[in-house]
């Protein structure tokens, strides 16, 4: 890439994750310094390209963020997805860098796939213990060697964990700043987590609670990307106000965060095509609140 496209290409990144993630602007700032410094090559080139833990409430974007900066900084199919909770006993390191030469493991094929990526650890908590020595490795020397014998270097790789540690603090915290917050947060995260393990992490995140607020924006958002994606099987809606205050009620949640939202999105957008279609034989028109108001039907053009 050009140095003027690069640089226009980093320009764009901290809007761009604005506008994906939202009601989390602290932490939409820090990731993006953070990204940007690492792909103009500034951070040490011993460790992974970036090291991330982005902790908080579950359903608050911590997710989203990874697979957002991902496919914007490096494509589509570089991020791979490791769910610790399936890696609580000692043969979840046979899983993940393989049971023999023969054998890569999980870990070792996806290190295989690509020159760069994103390796996304979720719930870090739940694994083995000596699932996170091997962490410890990855992020200090920037290397792992599989069951193969193959050694992988990570330096161009972006390492992302995931946590709820912390999340009951910063539920009850509420009514506190966010610096309040974010440092009961990480006092909780030092006191679960090996001290050695979060010292060789370069950014500790912590994402907030999201207001009613927020999840009304979020609904909105999610409205567009579902019917911009039914759109595209053929299917061509418009939103009345009346179906996107009925979406917003449905979806909300105050502990669940944003995904209860996109699966009552997704649940009933896809029902009022589905309806509109076995009566009429096609879905295009304004999407609107039933007879009861239980549920969404397309008034067809």
């Amino acid at each position: 890439m050009a140095d003027a496209e690069r640089l226009a290409l980093l320009r764009g990144l901290e809007p761009h994750l604005r506008l994906q993630i939202l009601g989390q602007e602290r932490v939409v700032a820090r990731a993006a310094s953070a990204l940007v410094r690492a792909e103009m090559d500034l951070t040490p080139p011993n460790r992974p390209r970036g090291s991330f833990l982005l902790v908080g409430p579950t359903g608050t974007g911590k997710t989203e963020l990874t697979l957002s900066f991902t496919r914007y900084l490096l494509g589509p199919d570089r991020l791979h997805r490791f769910d610790l909770s399936e890696y609580q006993n000692q043969s979840s390191v046979e899983k993940l860098l393989g049971a023999d030469r023969s054998d890569p493991g999980l870990l070792g094929r996806a290190l295989a796939a690509s020159p760069r990526g994103t390796l996304l650890f979720d719930e870090m908590e739940k694994a083995h213990p000596l699932v996170l020595d091997l962490f410890l490795q990855m992020l200090d020397a920037a290397r792992i060697t599989v069951a193969t014998g193959e050694t992988h270097n990570l330096a161009e790789w972006y390492v992302v964990f995931t946590s709820n540690i912390g999340s009951a603090e910063a539920m009850r915290m509420e009514r506190s700043g966010p610096a309040s917050i974010e440092a009961a947060v990480l006092r909780r995260v030092t006191q679960t987590l090996r001290p050695e393990l979060v010292g060789r992490i370069e950014e500790k995140l912590v994402f907030s609670r999201l207001s009613p607020e927020v999840q009304r924006e979020i609904c909105a958002l999610l409205v567009t990307r579902e019917t911009a994606r039914l759109r595209g099987l053929g299917h061509d809606l418009e939103i009345s106000r009346e179906a996107l205050e009925f979406l917003v009620r449905e979806g909300y949640d105050p502990y669940l965060g944003a995904r209860p939202m996109r699966r009552a999105v997704e649940r009933h957008l896809q029902e009022a095509v589905v309806r509109c279609l076995l009566a009429a034989g096609c879905a295009r028109g304004q999407v609107m609140v039933g007879a009861g108001g239980a549920s969404l039907l397309v008034a067809p053009r």
